[in-house]
């Protein structure tokens, strides 16, 4: 064989070998595309040829403890396009382009520039406008139909609704753009709420085109859980409303808030702050504010305002000192460890201690008292010495039990960290004897609650409830949330014997001005300078009690941050809300009234006036009589079997026991007219006796000295009118 040949058969083979390699490597190749990596490519290749149109689920519904929707889900309509479609079909029309853009701006209210800006913007795809209502959204579908447009697409969405607006908008929370939960009940449980979103699929060429023909697949969105708060719609309103009052009267610098909650189970059943927000409208300028550049959302300063003011959950996240309010703790301890019974006795005089002197409130104090008698007074010195006997161990020992130095564990967010409570690391005497009444100290207002439920429910710590219940959109419970013990931190008997001395509180002592006749209310007044003083100094008023004091119902914590009038006293500008708000509560309750012989001395037991109209006048002295009220006869008759024309006060006005009825045997064409006499600084005996000697009824607000009255001295007014007159007490902490 010639060498020539050998060098085309070594030549031929070095081609095959190096084919066969190659061949072999693009086999192994393809393998590893179609093998290893094939499922990979499919999704991607299956992403690139197809494209998806959320569709939101409807978000769950917040309910209040009673089925009512605090928070609800709108079924809206979202519009959209998918622009390398829309443009490719619109190529070789231009200027149909404008005229859409026109058309459907003025459907959607929106400038033909901004519909025109999603149409043409280089993205797979582009919202036109979202959340539009329903009528709008029937608009635009009509209208693609009729034009025989298939590149833009309305589909089904949900737009959050709060009916009350701002009624309970800190336990409510609000929701973003895309309905997330941003803050409140809707961030905590934003997962139970949110659903599962479904989706439209369409098929897509890789120019970004709808292929013709293609089939859609739907899936369908799965609705969030229902949540039912115990939160009581009525109960919120009147605590709410109780608090703008305050705003008001009382010009609150560093706003309010309140907490109302069932003592044996712990649930919630209000908890208000103020100043709030309208959770449609979140990000909006708040109300207070005046001549102020306002960018909203836009600006990060003015969302940090937001929520540092509005935003902010006092009731929740503040901590504060609680002052006097918090003597009730000191008084629950040293009655657990027998080191004080109620009878033992006291000389109310400076403590000195550690080179300070801690006096009572009181100017020249309130001399010997018993136990007793130091808590109606409030008297600092009596539970600087009654710690004292506790001892530093001891009475730290019952500030761990009672948890004020941990979170509660509300499902809300915003709880203050364990670190946030001030207390002394390694207390000494004279730490401990500001901290027995309430000084040098912050707690949370939740906190103190919980301790007054342990007080009135027999001594259970309870774990706050706010959310009772989860289900889904048939009904069917998810979760349910029971009732929990903490921990037991008195017994019974102390338990007993502390809501006997808080009622005493309230009707003999400095709680006075909470007094609600008929209904048993036991409570403790708190007034508390803060450590972080302006110029001004900042006080907190604030008042806690429970009712009724023999089977409390409910326990109330009212706080008023900062107000600038004076006096500036728990006793007198907190407990009067708070017993108008445990009076409104309780009618609201149906619990009935158990008038006392206190209450009927000064007038306080109400009555609904009888129709007596048209009765013969023996039957209308008779059911007068039955009613407990006066009468006076005005006309002349010759026998009792004439009848009655008219009466004043008229049919169902509320007046307290022993008030007079005119009683008219003629049709007046006028009624007889009295004046009104001055009863201020007065007694309600007093006051009383004045208004009946004028011809007038009286309608008490209060005990302790008149303070205002509803018509002016010298205004004209119909005899037998009632009339209400406010009284309080001054000698309050």
């Amino acid at each position: 064989m010639s060498s020539k040949m050998m060098k085309v058969k070594k030549r031929s083979l070095v081609l095959l070998i190096t084919y066969s390699v190659l061949v072999f490597v693009l086999i192994l190749r393809l393998g590893y595309y179609q093998i290893v990596m094939g499922e990979e490519y499919s999704i991607k290749a299956y992403d690139i040829q197809t494209r998806e149109r959320i569709i939101n689920p409807k978000r769950g519904t917040i309910f209040d403890r009673n089925g009512k929707g605090l928070a609800i889900s709108a079924s809206v309509e979202t519009i959209s396009v998918n622009p390398a479609d829309f443009k490719d079909k619109m190529k070789d029309n231009p200027e149909k382009v404008e005229q859409i853009a026109y058309e459907l701006g003025q459907i959607l209210d929106m400038a033909p520039e901004d519909v025109k800006k999603s149409l043409t913007a280089n993205i797979s795809w582009s919202f036109i406008k979202r959340k539009v209502d329903k009528d709008i959204g029937l608009q635009v579908r009509e209208y693609l139909i009729e034009n025989n447009i298939d590149s833009i697409y309305v589909d089904e969405d949900s737009r959050r609704y709060y009916p009350n607006e701002n009624l309970a908008s800190h336990v409510l929370g609000f929701t973003g753009d895309d309905e997330q939960g941003l803050n409140g009940i809707e961030k905590t449980f934003d997962e139970a709420l949110s659903g599962k979103k479904g989706m439209v699929m369409s098929q897509f060429d890789a120019g970004g085109r709808q292929v013709k023909y293609s089939p859609e697949t739907y899936v369908e969105p799965i609705n969030g859980y229902n949540l039912y708060l115990t939160i009581d719609e009525t109960i919120q309103y009147f605590t709410e409303k109780i608090l703008e009052q305050a705003m008001l009267d009382y010009n609150l610098k560093r706003g309010a808030a309140a907490i109302v909650m069932q003592p044996k189970t712990g649930e919630i059943l209000a908890m208000a702050s103020k100043p709030d927000y309208d959770p449609n409208d979140p990000f909006a300028k708040p109300s207070f504010l005046e001549d102020v550049e306002w960018q909203g959302r836009s600006s990060n300063e003015d969302v940090n305002f937001l929520f540092e003011t509005v935003f902010r959950n006092k009731a929740l996240m503040d901590t504060y000192e609680p002052g006097s309010t918090f003597k009730a703790v000191t008084a629950a301890a040293a009655l657990e460890e027998n080191v004080v019974t109620t009878q033992t006795e006291f000389v109310c005089n400076t403590v000195h201690m550690a080179g300070h002197n801690i006096n009572c409130w009181k100017a020249g104090g309130h001399g010997a008292e018993t136990f007793r008698t130091g808590v109606y007074n409030s008297c600092n010195p009596v539970f600087v010495k009654t710690s004292m006997a506790l001892g530093i161990d001891k009475f730290y020992q019952y500030i761990d039990s009672f948890g004020f130095k941990e979170k509660t564990g509300i499902t809300l967010n915003g709880e203050p960290a364990a670190s946030e409570y001030q207390w002394h690391k390694e207390p000494k005497e004279i730490d401990m004897a500001v901290s027995s009444f309430g000084q040098r100290f912050t707690i949370s207002p939740l906190q103190l609650v919980l301790a007054y439920s342990a007080i009135a429910n027999g001594g259970d710590l309870m774990k706050p409830i706010l959310v009772k219940q989860i289900s889904d959109s048939e009904g069917n419970i998810i979760e349910k949330t029971e009732p929990q013990v903490v921990r037991k931190v008195i017994s019974k008997q102390t338990s007993d014997t502390l809501c006997d001395i808080l009622e005493g509180v309230v009707s003999e002592g400095t709680g006075k001005n909470a007094y609600i006749s008929g209904y048993r209310i036991a409570g403790k007044t708190g007034t508390s300078e803060t450590q972080e003083t302006d110029s001004e100094g900042r006080y907190i008023a604030s008042f806690a009690c429970f009712a009724p004091a023999d089977d409390p119902q409910i326990v109330i914590l009212l706080i008023l941050d900062h107000p600038q009038v004076y006096p500036h006293s728990g006793g007198m500008i907190a407990a009067p809300l708070a017993g108008k708000l445990a009076e409104d509560i309780l009618d609201y309750l149906g619990v009935e009234r158990e008038y006392t012989e206190m209450d009927k001395q000064l007038m306080l037991k109400e009555m609904y006036v009888p129709e007596v109209r048209n009765y013969k006048l023996s039957d209308a002295k008779v059911k007068l009589n039955n009613y407990e009220l006066n009468y006076v006869i005005e006309g002349e008759y010759e026998n009792e079997d004439v009848l009655v024309v008219e009466q004043t006060p008229k049919p169902n006005s509320s007046v307290p026991s022993g008030s007079t009825v005119i009683l008219y045997t003629y049709k007046p064409e006028e009624e007889l007219k009295v004046t009104m006499p001055n009863v201020l600084n007065k007694e309600i005996s007093e006051a009383a006796k004045a208004l009946r000697d004028a011809g007038l009824n009286i309608k008490v607000q209060g005990i302790g000295q008149a303070h205002r009255q509803e018509y002016e001295p010298g205004e004209e007014l119909n005899k037998g009118q009632v009339v209400t007159i406010w009284f309080e007490h001054t000698d309050t902490d």
